[in-house]
């Protein structure tokens, strides 16, 4: 996810109704965005489909493919796109204004609200199942594993609730720092297992079924004088495979963990407002000077740095196949080479994008902040 680097107060994260200071950073006149570079296309990147929901207001919304759909999120609606053709089956407006989703699973569509609603929609039809009330505005994933659904809230709380009505099942809390990023604390499923980051730059594993902690490590350890250099929050959500869990902090590092026991494997040095991506050779970092790294996996060692999308608010990557995908804040989408971080397609779309490029299957998705889901493959 794309953090925007807005700082949340404690007190106003838990009513989730304000910030403190504003964008972070201001003062100086925002940096203009850098040109693109021109390069060879060496790939076509067509947009295959458009569909739509709500402008975001500034939350981070992002699609998600079950099955053959794309279910996504914004305003009050919630709606169900074919994968194949683009093809609307429904569009629900939930009467809610909403903050998070979307999320699905266990024979639930899921959506969050700026109140703490928690909506489960029929995945068939689109009506509601049920709603549950959590204690702040939900915000980011909505997961759905070991017959429970879990939902964050502002106010530092991981939730756990039966699928089947909604009703509370486990409760884990932590305590925030003093200031936090909007945007920070994602989370990832792998089995029966949570994986979920913190402001503060921990990173903790949980049981998905009962809330139990299993380990705790530590991403990045706040540092510097002032409560704003002290700032490391756990950006965009964690990645798993059957080996590694691997996190990225603001002001921090990134770093990878054995995903059973939470032992350190490598960790390096840097800055991210985003997050980050792994595939089977590399863990790629979008970091806060909006530059692409790819670290190898196994060692930690940088491979390649694609640095030519300056101040252009880059989102977290997505690893597809032979290609990294990113998008920015100026409403384009940049296809970067797997093998070295150079240029091989490129295209726009009608808004910011904010969240990472989401894989879809025979393609990939993003959405945009005017609430557009637009949907792309590589030929």
């Amino acid at each position: 996810m794309k953090a925007r680097l807005m700082i949340v107060g404690l007190a106003l994260a838990v009513s989730g109704c304000g910030t403190v200071g504003g964008w972070f950073g201001a003062g100086p006149a925002k940096a203009k965005p850098t040109d693109l570079a021109e390069f060879k296309v060496t790939i076509a990147l067509v947009e295959a489909w458009k569909g739509d929901t709500g402008e975001t207001a500034g939350h981070l919304f992002s699609p998600l493919a079950e099955g053959d759909d794309v279910f996504a999120a914004g305003g009050s609606r919630v709606a169900r796109i074919t994968v194949s053709n683009g093809k609307t089956v429904w569009k629900t407006d939930t009467g809610v204004k909403l903050s998070a989703g979307a999320g699905a699973g266990l024979g639930l569509v899921l959506a969050g609200g700026g109140k703490g609603e928690l909506l489960a929609l029929d995945p068939a039809s689109g009506q509601p199942r049920w709603q549950a009330a959590l204690s702040s505005e939900v915000t980011g994933q909505l997961l759905a594993a070991a017959d429970t659904v879990i939902a964050r809230t502002g106010d530092g709380r991981v939730h756990g609730l039966a699928a089947a009505d909604g009703s509370r099942k486990w409760l884990y809390t932590r305590t925030l720092p003093a200031l936090s990023l909007r945007g920070s604390g994602g989370m990832a499923v792998r089995g029966d297992v949570l994986y979920a980051g913190f402001p503060g730059g921990k990173l903790v594993a949980l049981n998905a079924a009962n809330g139990a902690q299993l380990w705790e490590a530590t991403v990045a350890l706040p540092r510097g004088a002032t409560e704003l250099e002290r700032v490391a929050d756990v950006m965009g959500a964690p990645v798993v495979d059957g080996r590694q869990v691997c996190a990225v902090a603001y002001q921090g590092r990134v770093a990878c963990f054995d995903s059973r026991t939470g032992e350190p494997l490598w960790a390096r040095d840097t800055s991210s407002n985003s997050g980050l991506a792994m595939d089977e050779i590399n863990v790629y970092v979008t970091d806060d000077k909006d530059a692409v790294t790819a670290y190898d996996k196994t060692s930690g060692r940088a491979g390649w740095r694609q640095d030519k999308l300056a101040h252009r608010q880059v989102t977290a990557p997505l690893a597809f196949g032979d290609w990294v995908v990113v998008a920015d804040g100026e409403g384009v989408v940049h296809l970067l080479s797997v093998a070295d971080g150079s240029f091989a397609a490129r295209a726009r779309v009608d808004g910011a994008v904010r969240t990472a490029p989401v894989d879809i299957g025979p393609g990939f998705a993003v959405q945009t902040a005017k609430g557009t889901v637009a949907a792309f493959r590589i030929k």
